[in-house]
């Protein structure tokens, strides 16, 4: 298990993470979003040793990560910003790859190069963009570390791509039971691959939680009854949203939908509509009740 236990990192007057502290349990996928300038790229680097941090540590099974060989040959981690060899190719980097990881599996480095339709002869300063990110996740899932860190990992992939990535990382969970760290600026690119996800903003953790929890503990309700009402009549229900237009109520409840279904049942509504929430939305919402604007802060929709 991943431990960060009260972590700051500073940059001169600039706090870049803020007491950050929480658990990433082993064989998941763990997203953390956030805006430009929230702390997830700072935060990757204090997890992967890179950065020493202010005040706090960072622990795997309980051994510190910074400056701890054992703990870091664990570790492989696609920064935002990618670096090559000068003048090397795929197969040259693999090599040294090869040097770091006891466990660099050569024969799945060949096998995802052809997968991905790469030239490991060619020179990675001939690649585009897109290209040089497809070959830097190629050598990290070929480390067959414990733990994998991507930073903006689909920034420069195509859809195909980008779905193609997905279902590796998640057949490197499945059988091999790595933890997984991806960040991102865009939930709906971690939607649909994270088992649990954090939400950072200006360097503190707001919002940390199980996505299926999220997903089932909060949903979309219209509710109609013939008498007049208004909000008074679901009191004792956990409502964080509540509008109502005419005889026709819509809100946002949290709790276990089989109890709240049977709950507005017993009401004798003439309507009733119980739908579930998208991440975006339990997020937005989430956020709203913590008393940020959302919206502002962060970049929710995928790029054009």
């Amino acid at each position: 298990m991943i431990r960060a236990a009260g972590i700051t990192k500073k940059f001169g007057s600039f706090t870049a993470l803020d007491e950050v502290t929480c658990n990433i349990l082993d064989g998941c996928v763990y997203g953390l979003v956030g805006s430009n300038g929230a702390g997830k790229s700072t935060f990757l680097r204090v997890l992967a040793g890179i950065y020493k941090p202010d005040e706090g540590v960072a622990y795997f099974d309980d051994e510190p990560v910074y400056e701890n060989p054992s703990v870091k040959e664990q570790i492989s981690f696609v920064a935002d910003e990618l670096y090559f060899l000068t003048g090397s190719n795929m197969k040259k980097m693999a090599l040294m790859y090869k040097r770091l990881y006891d466990n660099f599996d050569m024969d799945r480095f060949n096998e995802l190069t052809k997968i991905f339709g790469l030239d490991p002869d060619k020179n990675i300063a001939n690649f585009s963009k897109g290209m040089r990110r497809q070959a830097s996740i190629i050598l990290t899932l070929s480390t067959r570390a414990k733990y994998m860190f991507f930073d903006e990992t689909f920034d420069g992939l195509d859809p195909v791509m980008r779905n193609l990535v997905k279902k590796l990382i998640c057949d490197d969970v499945a059988e091999k039971g790595s933890t997984v760290i991806i960040t991102s600026h865009s939930l709906r690119e971690l939607e649909d691959i994270c088992d649990h996800l954090a939400l950072l903003h200006k360097g503190g953790l707001v919002l940390d939680s199980d996505v299926l929890e999220m997903k089932t503990t909060q949903f979309k309700v219209q509710v109609a009854f013939e008498e007049k009402f208004n909000e008074s009549k679901f009191w004792d229900m956990n409502i964080t949203r509540y509008r109502q237009e005419g005889s026709v109520a819509n809100m946002i409840v949290n709790g276990d939908r089989e109890e709240m279904i049977k709950r507005f049942r017993d009401m004798n509504p003439i309507i009733l509509d119980i739908l579930p929430l998208t991440l975006e939305e339990v997020f937005t919402y989430e956020m709203e009740a913590l008393g940020y604007e959302f919206n502002k802060q962060m970049e929710v929709k995928e790029d054009e």
